[in-house]
């Protein structure tokens, strides 16, 4: 039906004759003289109809989104006419047939970024038509095709694992499918193929990848949704340095195939403890040229409690944060600072702005400069290197909630001020916690999942010091956000069994969930690990958006609905009954 996309129209094609088909972006009658904007995925071009022309009755009967065809000989346009901001701007297309092939209905949206979310979700096929959307679908599509690229030439095999499968004690909840035909009974959708691929590994697949789809009925933000894809990866024989040198050249592929950008040849380390004592997060966005620091021996002396208390105690932290320039923040702002933190647990958040460097304690601006001596200030001055026109904030309190609230500082005077650096910072951290204590459960839960290896040497060696044991886990972060995780695997049943007792998982209730895990472990499993991108946040990253939404065809909203087909919904109740369920309403 057409010999070229409108995108794809150039001065290359000048004085040839095409015949293109897509939407009516825009029409504009000029004193009879009407510009058609016709667009496709591909992109726009201008289209010219002459009031003389064969095909103009055709084409004044056009409105916004009608589907058309429209023949013509392209033509350029007068130097001054020439439109950079398209692609096609040097040339238009000169009508001689217009040919509607389906009218539209008045358009129950704006199709621009002003349509609110749930209307755009609602007419999900109208707004995936926007350039925009176009854009960051068939990024997602180069980016899926790549990576089957890079790993089918490394080896590695593709293998699909169950969507029906087994409840987990672990994580977010399940979402649950009951079995018709074994009443009382049933499946989960997978949070993750974890398990499948490890026994892939045992199986001797030795190098497995799938594109896979996962589900968690948890709480929604920008960055979660009930049903999400990742890419799921597992090797035999490794250690954390050969999972990490794959994960890393993949990332450098995609990327460089999908956006031309060439991220660094090797991506930096930090461990968890780290991260969260220069950054106040597991995920640092380098980009941003400020770092916490730690305080404590400047302010150990001085009168007052608010910082030597923490200063002296163990466990607890005076963190400071030099703010570049930030000494231009009005008390306002400062106040809005103070209630962000205070979403995060702060009692508290301390400031000085610094007028004149030079002049020590009596060029600073703050309520509590005079608590400082000149040891204090002079010691916190030379850590920090704070010059004229900074501004310095800190936070004080429990180690690690103090730093985690100061992190969430740390980013949005980054932004606010707009320190973000233009380029793509990659970095591995490390050496997670293997276990969190769960005070509401009074139990440990594990930081990654419950098969990650711990560095410990042996399962008693765990179990004398659980509280302090660290994991063989690893995540990968991209300016900020987390697009990656994975561990090395526990491969002897003794030190699963020790892992799950740890966890309050008794021996029983291990036979009874993972059985056949324990089982596999018994018949010379090979060392093994692997890791998971999310390929709804790289997308996201790729496309320069904000929300995974943006990225996906037909998301949920975050009240995990689906405007589109009015999911979910309720069931019949010869249905129920065939699937031997009762709903309760209260």
């Amino acid at each position: 039906m057409r010999s070229h996309l409108c995108g794809d129209i150039n001065e290359t094609l000048d004085g040839q004759s095409v015949t293109l088909c897509g939407w009516v972006d825009r029409r504009r009658d000029l004193g009879g003289l009407l510009f058609i904007g016709l667009r496709d995925h591909a992109g726009i071009v201008q289209i010219v109809v002459e009031p003389d022309s064969p095909a103009f009755a055709d084409a004044e009967r056009l409105r916004n989104e009608y589907c058309v065809r429209i023949r013509g000989a392209v033509r350029m346009r007068p130097e001054s006419q020439w439109n950079a901001s398209m692609a096609t701007g040097k040339i238009e297309i000169l009508a001689q047939a217009v040919e509607l092939l389906n009218a539209s209905a008045p358009m129950p949206l704006l199709m621009t970024d002003e349509d609110g979310e749930e209307i755009r979700l609602r007419y999900r096929y109208l707004d995936l038509r926007r350039p925009r959307m176009q854009k960051n679908m068939r990024i997602r599509a180069k980016l899926n095709q790549s990576i089957h690229r890079y790993l089918d030439g490394q080896g590695f095999s593709e293998f699909e694992t169950p969507i029906l499968t087994k409840a987990t004690p672990e994580g977010a909840r399940d979402y649950l499918v009951p079995s018709r035909v074994q009443a009382g009974k049933f499946f989960a959708l997978p949070q993750s193929p974890q398990l499948f691929k490890q026994l892939l590994m045992m199986a001797g697949m030795d190098r497995y990848y799938q594109i896979a789809r996962c589900f968690r009925d948890e709480d929604l933000r920008a960055d979660r949704q009930p049903e999400f894809t990742q890419l799921d990866m597992e090797l035999s024989f490794v250690d954390e340095a050969g999972v990490q040198a794959v994960a890393e050249d993949l990332i450098r592929s995609v990327f460089n195939a999908v956006l031309a950008v060439r991220l660094p040849t090797s991506f930096p380390r930090m461990t968890w403890r780290n991260a969260l004592e220069n950054y106040g997060s597991d995920k640092p966005d380098l980009r941003y040229p400020m770092c916490l620091q730690s305080v404590d021996e400047h302010v150990s002396h001085v009168d007052f409690r608010v910082f030597s208390g923490p200063a002296n105690a163990a466990g607890q932290r005076v963190a400071a944060l030099r703010v570049p320039g930030g000494a231009v923040f009005s008390r306002k702002q400062i106040d809005e600072y103070t209630a962000l933190v205070a979403r995060y647990g702060a009692k508290g958040l301390a400031w000085i702005k610094v007028n004149d460097a030079a002049t020590g304690l009596a060029g600073l601006q703050s309520p509590i400069a005079k608590f400082l001596d000149d040891k204090a200030w002079n010691g916190i001055a030379t850590q920090t290197g704070v010059e004229s026109g900074d501004l310095l904030f800190f936070g004080a309190g429990d180690w690690l909630q103090t730093s985690t609230f100061m992190g969430h500082l740390l980013v949005r005077c980054g932004q606010d001020l707009d320190l973000a650096s233009a380029d793509w910072q990659p970095l591995w951290v490390t050496d997670f916690p293997m276990f969190e204590w769960d005070e509401g459960e009074q139990r440990y839960v594990a930081t990654h999942h419950p098969f990650t290896a711990p560095l410990a040497e042996s399962a008693d060696d765990l179990r004398a010091a659980p509280a302090g044991a660290l994991s063989r886990g690893y995540d990968i972060v991209l300016n900020g956000t987390e697009i990656g995780g994975g561990s090395i695997r526990i491969h002897k049943p003794e030190m699963q069994q020790a892992v799950f007792e740890l966890l309050g998982i008794g021996k029983d209730e291990a036979m009874a969930k993972f059985g056949f895990l324990l089982e596999a472990l018994k018949y010379g499993c090979p060392p093994h690990g692997g890791i998971a991108f999310g390929l709804d946040r790289i997308a996201a990253l790729m496309a320069g958006e904000t929300s995974i939404r943006d990225v996906i065809a037909f998301p949920k909203t975050t009240t995990a609905q689906c405007p589109l087909t009015d999911a979910p919904s309720e069931i019949a109740t010869a249905t129920l009954d065939e699937l031997h369920i009762e709903v309760k309403t209260q």
